[in-house]
């Protein structure tokens, strides 16, 4: 049992889904409001590292007590192209022309900031590739509604699965916590997890 509270710093219920899988239960979730643009030739993987430590930093900072916070970020990257978390129907359907039949690289990071200040934070890198989407797939998935708010315009725990030929990495990563690292970074902190 842990005598500190746990708050996880994200909107995402796909979050709390995949920490559960950990057997944790974060006792509050606080979504960081946090300007997420890119900094100038920023690289996809600077940019995630950046994100979840200035989301971890922002609710850390606003804490009452002293507590674990655990903040990510999920980067899809085509190159050094940072795609964006889809909004309309038509940024999505530009990700999915622009990955379609190619691979991209998926970064999710996840930092720990303990009660005593210090932060740990890792980074899991993951390749996916999508087959060659046709106008009709491109367009059954866009009438999901899956892709609204996801980083390149698609959730790869739906329907977009069943149009990735392969990843290479962490599926949970992916999906936008890496249960790998997470348990890493919970353990090293003396966070109480089996």
């Amino acid at each position: 049992m842990n005598a500190l509270h746990l708050t996880l710093a994200s909107a995402s219920p796909r979050r709390r889904d995949l920490i559960a899988r950990l057997g944790v239960t974060p006792d509050a979730v606080k979504p960081a409001d946090i300007d997420e643009t890119p900094a100038p030739a920023e690289r996809p993987r600077d940019y995630a590292l950046r994100m979840g430590r200035e989301k971890a930093l922002a609710i850390s900072g606003a804490m009452d007590a002293p507590g674990f916070v655990l903040a990510g970020d999920t980067v899809v990257a085509a190159g050094r192209r940072i795609l964006p978390k889809t909004e309309s129907e038509d940024e999505a359907r530009a990700c999915l022309k622009l990955l379609s039949g190619r691979r991209h690289v998926v970064l999710s990071s996840v930092v720990l900031c303990a009660p005593d200040g210090s932060m740990r934070e890792r980074l899991s890198e993951n390749t996916v590739r999508f087959k060659s989407l046709s106008h009709e797939e491109i367009a059954s998935y866009l009438a999901s509604d899956e892709w609204r708010g996801k980083a390149g315009g698609y959730a790869i725990q739906g329907a977009a699965e069943g149009l990735i030929q392969w990843i290479r990495g962490s599926h949970s990563g992916v999906m936008g916590l890496p249960l790998y690292e997470t348990r890493t970074l919970l353990k090293s902190a003396g966070f109480a997890i089996a």
